[in-house]
């Protein structure tokens, strides 16, 4: 009994890219908030600064991971290590990589050879981000295409709704807070991930479907993806207040890492479904 739960809901789904369920949902919901405390006290145990220049070097491991997803899409690894490309495994994956880099760098950064451990941290993954790029393109080249005009419509819908969202949070709202890179990062991975989620689904040539349980059900009772974007500033907007009033309040240093694991469930997946549909597949 207990071996047919497990394969239902988190062996099966993997292993034949079935839509997420509400079970899993709910079980990956709280795998984020255990591994987020885990990674703080992993951290300062550690004697790594948390703040705003750690998080934004980390960003480009965010997009990475967005970029590795899109590899087990295209079909290029044949081998059962593909499922290591796939949510939510995929996120060990890039974190331990992440990780790896950082006590690597900070090694390095010890002994005196680099002036900013943090700087070469981000920009390995600002680097690794650009190889798989260039595999990406490669792959595009050769056995699809590049449909630069996908990936511009995307963008702008992307950028003119951050900055749509983010003239109401300061000029109705008079949330100054919100133009912090943190909170921009935030708004814009979201925007992105509601973007490319519209965009897929209503007008992209090929049918492609949400897999996320709300998701698709808000899709269907309002038979637009475009409503995407309702439900993510359903989220966001109170979001935004409430870390703002922990940042005051509480631990800074949870602050940061919190902020960071909600870019990363929207600009990841924003990433891969943009990077998806730029080359059909």
């Amino acid at each position: 009994m207990c071996s047919e739960f497990i394969y239902k809901y988190y062996i099966d789904p993997i292993r034949y890219g079935q839509a997420y369920t509400l079970v899993d949902t709910l079980t990956y919901a709280g795998i984020l908030i255990i591994s987020v405390w885990l990674v703080h006290a992993w951290l300062r145990k550690a004697g790594v600064r948390i703040d705003r220049d750690l998080i934004l070097c980390t960003l480009p491991y965010v997009v990475l991971g967005g970029l590795l997803r899109v590899v087990e899409d295209t079909g290029m690894v044949h081998s059962d290590a593909r499922y290591l490309l796939i949510t939510p495994l995929i996120y060990g994956v890039v974190f331990f990589y992440a990780a790896s880099l950082l006590i690597l760098s900070r090694y390095v950064g010890s002994l005196g050879r680099i002036r900013s451990y943090r700087r070469v941290y981000g920009l390995a993954g600002v680097v690794s981000c650009a190889g798989v790029l260039t595999l990406l393109a490669a792959y595009g080249l050769t056995t699809t295409c590049i449909d630069s005009g996908v990936l511009i419509t995307i963008l702008a819908m992307a950028v003119l709704a951050s900055g749509v969202v983010l003239a109401f949070l300061r000029q109705a709202l008079h949330w100054r807070f919100a133009s912090d890179p943190l909170y921009l990062s935030l708004i814009f991975g979201h925007m992105l991930d509601a973007s490319a989620t519209g965009y897929g689904i209503d007008l992209h040539p090929i049918h492609y479907v949400e897999q996320h349980v709300v998701g698709s059900n808000l899709i269907a009772l309002t038979g637009t993806a475009f409503s995407m974007f309702i439900l993510k500033l359903v989220i966001l907007i109170p979001a935004v207040y409430i870390l703002e009033r922990y940042r005051r309040e509480g631990n800074p240093d949870l602050w940061h890492l919190v902020v960071l694991a909600m870019i990363t469930v929207g600009l990841a997946p924003g990433v891969r479904d943009l990077v998806r549909m730029v080359l059909y597949v």
